[in-house]
């Protein structure tokens, strides 16, 4: 029987740990990795949420870090003018304005050309004047403001053809609305346009661009006899033909028209020259400055006969 002493003794040992991904040193990394993504997200939602005038005072300070010890001021962002805060635009850092401020105010401007549009409509539809021209009454609101359309009907035109002398009952529509925009601080453009129908003499001598600026400038005349204040006059224009209702039919007696817009205040400071180049009709030329034919209307097709 052998010795139970002499056996050898098994200890087994097991390890722990092995390879690093089985472990624990991902865990580090990863938190390290979204605490630099949080912390990323929080650098833009601050940066979006300040003014243009304290981006900018950021911008000066990282490019003049001294700024403020030798110049003095409470910050890199300070205003340059000597009135504390105010300023005309958020994209100057003559000073801050919230963004808010000016949505607010094309809000309310907004509303003010709603109501006078829902009052015009209420006019036509109450006046017995006006409700029979309704169908030459067209009403839209625009980028620019409200615009205020008076088209010529086949059988009811608005001037006699190839004149710019009103017809009474185009004084009566431009009397009735001269009253109502008087109810509203926005100040007028208006342009005459004329069809397609060119005199027979073309363009380089009495043309549309004459007749439709004549028209415009009638119109405005009536306007103000209709007890409408002069300051609300900012533009007239003739337009001729070069911006026609129904292009499909340049001859359409729609096109012959005179164009009022209630203006907002952004497109009247545009026109002003303040705020960059005006759009759309507010590119045409003063009716007072020299009328030059467009190349379309130059080259449109001329029709035997007086235009209208």
């Amino acid at each position: 029987m052998a010795d139970e002493s002499q056996r050898p003794i098994i200890v087994k040992r097991i390890k722990k740990g092995g390879h690093g991904a089985h472990g624990g040193a991902w865990k580090i990394a990863y938190a390290d990795f979204v605490t630099a993504m949080m912390a990323f997200f929080l650098l833009m939602w601050l940066l979006s949420s300040v003014s243009q005038g304290t981006l900018a005072g950021i911008a000066e300070y990282f490019k003049t870090p001294l700024k403020v010890a030798l110049a003095g001021g409470e910050g890199s962002g300070d205003t340059t003018s000597v009135i504390k805060g105010g300023g005309a635009d958020v994209t100057r850092s003559a000073g801050q304005v919230k963004r808010s401020d000016k949505s607010e105010e094309r809000r309310r401007e907004r509303m003010v050309l709603s109501k006078l549009q829902q009052r015009i409509s209420q006019a036509i539809q109450s006046s017995p004047e006006l409700r029979k021209y309704q169908n030459q009454l067209l009403l839209e609101m625009t980028p620019e403001g409200l615009r205020v359309q008076i088209v010529d009907e086949k059988n009811r035109p608005m001037f006699d053809s190839g004149r710019s002398a009103l017809l009474p009952h185009t004084k009566v529509i431009l009397h009735e609305l001269g009253k109502m925009f008087n109810e509203v601080p926005n100040r007028l453009s208006i342009s005459g346009h004329t069809d397609s129908a060119a005199y027979s003499g073309g363009e380089k001598g009495y043309s549309n661009w004459e007749l439709s600026a004549d028209r415009a400038n009638a119109a405005r005349r009536e306007l103000l006899d209709g007890g409408m204040t002069e300051q609300k006059i900012l533009r007239v224009v003739g337009l001729a033909a070069a911006n026609p209702l129904d292009a499909a039919n340049p001859y359409n007696p729609t096109n012959r028209r005179i164009t009022i817009i209630v203006l907002n205040k952004q497109n009247e400071e545009q026109i002003l020259g303040e705020g960059g180049t005006p759009s759309n009709e507010a590119d045409a030329p003063d009716a007072a400055a020299p009328v030059v034919p467009s190349p379309a209307t130059a080259a449109g097709t001329a029709k035997a006969g007086p235009p209208q």
